[in-house]
């Protein structure tokens, strides 16, 4: 660390952490060699009720028994997972004393796998010791953590790449997670014969996220004006602010979904833009997990935390629930014309990416561009109009607001700093899109 404190000690350095990535059409039968590659013996295979049924657990199941592979299924995951789901998988973790973990998912699997091999390499920790501050005591993670594949099935999450684990926090209606370098994958494999079971709403919702995953990052506070700068590398956050190579990544993979996007959606038999979504998924994942994310994260974990009655089409669950894609994207329009004050040619350079004609555009109109833009984008797609078609009204924006508050793990990485007031105003621009 520099002998003299960086001007209001904010930090100096940025870290690059992601997991090794293996990309190919039939690629997921490769790894009952792998497990065997690692010496493993006792294998925790974690999947949901849904998937346990489907073409990419099966493939997985049949390579793990073709290679002898001994391995007990948990497959009790959660959609969108909460405090308790994440427990409950961590026993199941504890008991089985695995050498090895297969998650094969979505977001909420992948996840739910990184705390269950945490806590299991943990036995003695508490669970608020590593759930991010202010909710948890967000202590770095020191302890040895066994070899966890991932296996993504939808196009959205980048979770395969990244050290984070977002769950429902119950008691205080508010979504939260762990974030440490030390969970991520071991590695991910990518393979995008995955994609062709998702039904057209995960397919859209998964992509929003992948959308918001890029914005955010590249529009994210820069790494060196973040605060405080750690003592201690150890103590360097997983969301680090936007930085040079992040950029890279947040930029192909926006490339990608403007390409690709609609096409994945609309025609489940495109398999070359079901394929790019998959590896835009982890591109963006890739940028994001260094630079972190901002507003449209930070109120997103309310908006679903908070859900009363909506139940999205395509998603076979048994309880009501805002899709994290969705729930990211419904903001999109008024964050961006909120945080575009900062670093304006960022946005104005991401509007044109997405279609935008900017040739006459000044840059003062950079947020009014980005923002125009994601709403005939979403518009095209049939999203639903705003907040408010999702069960939410202005009564509810106070509710909102105090979840979002304790998000700062990535609202502090906004460009723009933002009061009550700010996210109360944001709410109310995202009632209504169109």
């Amino acid at each position: 660390v520099p002998e003299r404190l960086t001007l209001g000690n904010t930090d100096y350095a940025f870290e690059m952490a992601i997991s090794n990535i293996r990309y190919g059409e039939g690629v997921t039968k490769e790894i009952g060699m792998d497990l065997q590659n690692l010496g493993a013996r006792r294998v925790c295979l974690m999947t949901d009720k849904n998937l346990s049924k489907l073409p990419p657990v099966n493939t997985v199941l049949n390579s793990l028994a073709k290679h002898g592979i001994n391995f007990q299924i948990y497959d009790n995951v959660r959609v969108e997972p909460t405090d308790q789901s994440f427990q409950d998988a961590i026993q199941f973790a504890k008991k089985g004393e695995f050498d090895a973990y297969v998650a094969v998912g979505g977001g909420s699997v992948i996840d739910t796998c990184k705390a269950a091999n945490l806590y299991a390499a943990s036995p003695s920790s508490e669970f608020l010791d590593y759930v991010n501050a202010p909710i948890g005591k967000g202590k770095p993670v020191t302890v040895p953590l066994k070899p966890l594949i991932a296996v993504p099935t939808t196009s959205g999450t980048g979770s395969e790449t990244t050290g984070v684990a977002i769950f429902d926090f119950k008691e205080l209606k508010v979504k939260t997670g762990i974030a440490s370098r030390a969970i991520k994958p071991t590695l991910g494999i990518i393979d995008p014969l995955h994609t062709l079971s998702m039904p057209e709403r995960i397919v859209a919702n998964s992509g929003f996220d992948v959308l918001c995953h890029a914005l955010e990052s590249y529009t994210a506070l820069p790494y060196n004006q973040r605060s405080p700068c750690p003592s201690n590398p150890i103590q360097r956050p997983a969301y680090q602010g936007s930085n040079p190579i992040s950029d890279v990544w947040a930029l192909h993979a926006l490339r990608i979904v403007a390409k690709y996007l609609k096409r994945a959606i609309r025609n489940p038999e495109d398999r070359e833009a079901r394929a790019n979504m998959h590896l835009a998924s982890a591109f963006a994942g890739i940028g994001f997990g260094n630079a972190g994310v901002h507003l449209c994260h930070g109120m997103s974990y309310p908006i679903s935390g908070l859900v009363k009655t909506y139940k999205p089409k395509d998603y076979n669950v048994d309880h009501s629930l805002v899709p994290h894609g969705l729930s990211v994207v419904l903001t999109s329009p008024a964050v961006f014309a909120f945080t575009a004050q900062i670093h304006p040619e960022r946005h104005l350079e991401a509007a044109e990416i997405l279609g935008a004609d900017i040739r006459t555009a000044r840059i003062k109109d950079a947020g009014l561009i980005l923002a125009d833009t994601l709403r005939k984008f979403l518009f095209d797609l049939n999203v639903d109009d705003g907040l408010a078609a999702i069960g939410y009204s202005k009564a509810d924006i106070p509710a909102l607001v105090k979840g979002t508050l304790p998000q700062e793990r990535v609202t502090k990485l906004s460009p723009r700093p933002q009061t009550e007031e700010d996210l109360s105003a944001l709410f109310e621009a995202s009632m209504k899109l169109y």
